[in-house]
């Protein structure tokens, strides 16, 4: 199976590819949470089954802070309420996957930094259980990482990882294979090898959600994102493939862009055009529902062309 790896590519260079597909974004509709002291709920999940409901983890904040709670909601005549018992986790950006059948769950969590005053670092963590009732904390990722994830591969479970700084400049990621949940620990990750060749410098990424595809390959859901020269940000929801056997990797492609959502409120001005890859449910039909933050202020949902298909049929 040979995936397609061409020089890395901007921002723009991918709008311009994107546009020119003129790709088709239906159905998209905004979801209603309830029952959280009128704040802001977005950055979720895809829904997920626990004990034979769905739920979306969603981070749930004021429209003037970054101090975030995960709240697990359910579906009640159509609108999304937080789950009766369910723990609610001091964490941003929310996170789900499945291994050897345990539910994980993680998210982002800031606390004071160790050395600047008056500053803010964050790390990713990391929770497990048979369910959602049952999470316990097993890992913490190293500080000054977000967007670490794991994925069950059968024979072994990748590591999906994002550092910044002297390795990864704004944010770059890295992949590779642990052969239990035991082996996880900081130095593995710090020491993963970064996908040359998928962000220029002065852009970043991250990997949101992975999904082992019908042939092997792993079909990361994840995010670009560049400044402009007005200091705003720009998020884009991307798609691209691992080949875990062989390490090879295709091209970054944007799957969706914010004016193809329903106009809403922003956070900030700067954080206008961003859309935040939660999560997506593929379907037999070709089609595939993303799940996704807009404006680091609202969730929406939206259908779009299954983008791992492609990646199915190598």
């Amino acid at each position: 199976m040979k995936l397609l790896k061409n020089a890395v590519k901007t921002c723009e260079q991918l709008l311009m590819e994107y546009a020119m597909k003129d790709v088709s974004v239906t159905n998209t509709q905004k979801l209603t949470f309830t029952g959280v002291d009128h704040k802001d709920v977005y950055n979720i999940t895809a829904p997920f089954q626990d004990e034979g409901e769905w739920v979306i983890a969603g981070r749930v904040e004021s429209r003037d802070s970054e101090h975030s709670d995960v709240v697990f909601f359910v579906e009640r005549d159509g609108q999304w309420v937080p789950r009766e018992g369910a723990p609610t986790l001091e964490l941003q950006d929310p996170f789900f996957t499945k291994i050897n059948g345990e539910l994980i769950v993680g998210g982002v969590q800031i606390y004071p930094h160790p050395v600047k005053a008056d500053a803010l670092m964050w790390r990713t963590v990391f929770y497990r259980g048979k369910n959602i009732a049952s999470l316990e904390p097993f890992f913490k990722g190293p500080d000054g990482m977000k967007d670490l994830r794991l994925v069950d591969l059968k024979d072994s479970i990748g590591v999906l990882t994002r550092p910044q700084g002297d390795k990864g400049g704004r944010g770059k990621i890295g992949f590779t294979r642990i052969a239990s949940l035991e082996a996880l620990s900081i130095p593995l990750i710090e020491e993963t090898p970064l996908l040359d060749g998928q962000f220029v410098d002065e852009e970043w990424g991250g990997a949101n959600e992975a999904h082992l595809l019908k042939n092997g390959l792993l079909g990361v859901l994840g995010h670009i994102a560049s400044f402009d020269d007005s200091g705003d940000r720009h998020y884009y929801p991307m798609v691209f493939a691992i080949d875990p056997a062989t390490g090879e990797y295709s091209d970054i492609q944007l799957i969706a862009v914010r004016n193809q959502f329903l106009p809403g409120v922003a956070k900030r001005p700067d954080l206008e055009d961003v859309v935040f890859s939660g999560g997506l449910v593929r379907h037999e039909d070709g089609t595939a529902n993303i799940y996704a933050g807009i404006s680091d202020a609202e969730a929406q949902r939206a259908t779009i062309p299954d983008p791992f298909a492609q990646f199915e049929i190598l």
